[in-house]
């Protein structure tokens, strides 16, 4: 617009003068800007692209490949283009990468009438998390440099980083008290009000255990099973909130924290019995920007003017006001790991709810049966208040300490014992989790007050 605003006025002040020579050289200017605007318009306008990924979930050291293809369907030769794959920036971060690239996820080139750009790379997977691919912008102009456009195409990829599962010592069954409890093998103590089936009647079985409706179907004398009344399994509860993870340790401190959670999650989850998840954190998949582009090669519906307005419209949004808490349900079956284990993957620190507002949220759909496992960062006064109540009202509460300073760990031993919490771990690194549970097991230490 400014070129057109210097022509109009050269064209002014060639009136004024009655200067037909500058007048002459202000409609040459014109005319050249007016067809350079029309070629870098129509240089881009007819590109198109195609992006290939076959693979959108990986494990750590995973490497995936991408694919880009980009063709000139027009008729005009598109003297150069600048095309980028839009990765996430936070993720290739020198300090502490998420995401490692080999290969051209940015290129110059110049493209014939009917010619293709093949672009390749690979994404070495180094931490666990949730990435936008793309989408592709694509960026020409004319050759003196008056006109430059823009064009965002392809849709998105998001690839999925599943965190890092470590194996567990200490899951005997001969073990006294295991994270989790054991499967009974013989139920000594069952509970009457919870009916697990049906069986034919065996000599002995009194009158009260018969079930009479079965008996009136079936004109045979059937008898109930009940549930033992034993804990299984664990709800583990991981508080994400920002403020228990300070800057200094980060992304460490967070990061051994989902490490421990699925890690616990798989044990409980080999040992057949159920497993749940409850987490404060917010959801990456929640920053994903609506807008999007059209179908096929569509452009987005907006017209970037810069490289920088093309990033920020086709991100993730940075920021997420999501105040609901993540819930797996505690059940049993095949799917419950994967399902922790996707959650896991896509979680980030929050400044929503705390972890006391976290129980207070989910407690009415967290099964008695099960032991309220909590992950925490610190413990605060609330947390300890939290815990204690929980405690109280019947449930079995085991807790795991990440990554504390002794100050700070003197303090939440000190506020868990006061509301007698007796099942506390206190995990230093990643070497130490294998021992987590072996070392609560080991009968020469009964319950790990003081670290080691």
């Amino acid at each position: 617009m400014k070129w057109f605003l210097g022509v109009s006025l050269l064209l002014l002040a060639a009136l004024l003068l009655e200067s037909s020579l500058l007048a002459y050289a202000t409609y040459v200017l014109f005319a050249l800007l007016l067809l350079s605007r029309w070629l870098a318009r129509s240089w881009i306008g007819n590109l198109s692209a195609m992006r290939t990924c076959k693979q959108l979930t990986a494990d750590i050291g995973d490497r995936v490949s991408v694919e880009l293809t980009i063709a000139n369907n027009g008729g005009l030769p598109v003297p150069w283009l600048l095309a980028e794959d839009l990765l996430p920036q936070f993720a290739l971060d020198k300090r502490f990468p998420r995401l490692k690239i080999k290969g051209k996820h940015l290129q110059i080139a110049m493209l014939r009438p009917g010619a293709t750009l093949q672009m390749k790379y690979q994404i070495e997977c180094l931490r666990r998390g949730y990435f936008q691919i793309g989408p592709l912008t694509l960026e020409s102009g004319d050759l003196f440099g008056l006109h430059r456009r823009f064009r965002v195409l392809t849709e998105p990829a998001f690839l999925l980083v599943y965190p890092r599962i470590v194996p567990l010592l200490g899951y005997d069954i001969a073990s006294r008290r295991p994270i989790g409890d054991v499967r009974l093998t013989h139920r000594l103590y069952e509970d009457p009000t919870r009916i697990a089936g049906v069986r034919p009647y065996e000599a002995g079985d009194p009158l009260n255990r018969v079930h009479w409706r079965a008996t009136a179907r079936t004109g045979a004398l059937h008898s109930k099973v009940y549930e033992p009344s034993t804990l299984s399994g664990a709800t583990i509860l991981l508080d994400f909130h920002q403020a228990g993870y300070h800057q200094q340790g980060e992304p460490f401190r967070s990061e051994l924290a989902v490490t421990t959670t699925v890690s616990l999650a798989n044990a409980i989850y080999e040992m057949g019995q159920q497993i749940g998840l409850a987490t404060n954190a917010r959801d990456a998949a929640d920053r994903i920007t609506i807008r999007r582009a059209g179908r096929g090669n569509a452009p987005m519906e907006h017209d970037p003017r810069t490289r920088q307005e093309a990033r920020a419209a086709a991100a993730m949004r940075e920021n997420n006001e999501r105040l609901q808490p993540l819930l797996v349900p505690t059940r049993r079956g095949v799917e419950q790991l994967q399902r922790i284990r996707e959650t896991l993957a896509r979680v980030e620190l929050s400044n929503g709810l705390t972890f006391a507002e976290l129980v207070s949220e989910t407690i009415s759909r967290l099964p008695r049966d099960a032991t309220f496992l909590a992950v925490l960062p610190e413990v605060p006064v609330e947390t300890a208040v939290a815990l204690g109540n929980l405690h109280r009202a019947g449930w079995a509460v085991c807790v795991v300490l990440i990554l504390l300073e002794d100050a700070a760990l003197e303090r939440a031993y000190g506020r868990l014992v006061a509301e007698n919490i007796r099942d506390i771990r206190h995990l230093k690194n990643e070497e130490e989790l294998p021992e987590l549970c072996r070392r609560q097991v080991d009968r020469s230490s009964p319950y790990t007050f003081l670290p080691t």
